[in-house]
């Protein structure tokens, strides 16, 4: 269920339209009914109040002015780190990051030099 500060994504007519981020939940006079107020995250920002049954802030779908319609709490994706594009150090590499004199050294462009001669020395 959508909570408090959720974001969710909202549907009409199974298409994304908009995303919003739950600001409140207050229960109505009615029994497993709630006033939803959501931050529309569009411009301009916009605030409105939807009176909704708890199945309908849980994503099942529900009808407004005859469309329909359904919410889906947004979920930050995870991201795995794929352990087979871990690449381990080759006998090469390691001596290398074991033997620090043996690097190339690295080529120093000063951006003046940049400036006076108009672009980047070639070679």
């Amino acid at each position: 269920m959508a909570t408090v500060n959720d974001v969710v994504l909202i549907y009409l007519e199974d298409a994304p339209v908009s995303f919003a981020r739950v600001e409140s939940i207050l229960p109505d006079a009615k029994k497993d009914w709630y006033h939803i107020k959501l931050l529309m995250l569009q411009i301009p920002l916009q605030v409105v109040t939807w009176i909704l049954k708890d199945d309908y802030i849980n994503g099942h779908q529900f009808n407004m002015n005859g469309k329909p319609m359904r919410i889906e709490k947004v979920e930050c994706p995870v991201e795995e780190l794929a352990l087979s594009n871990l690449k381990k150090p080759s006998s090469k590499e390691k001596s290398e990051k074991d033997n620090p004199k043996k690097k190339k050294a690295a080529k120093i462009i000063s951006f003046s030099d940049l400036k006076k001669n108009d672009g980047p020395e070639s070679g």
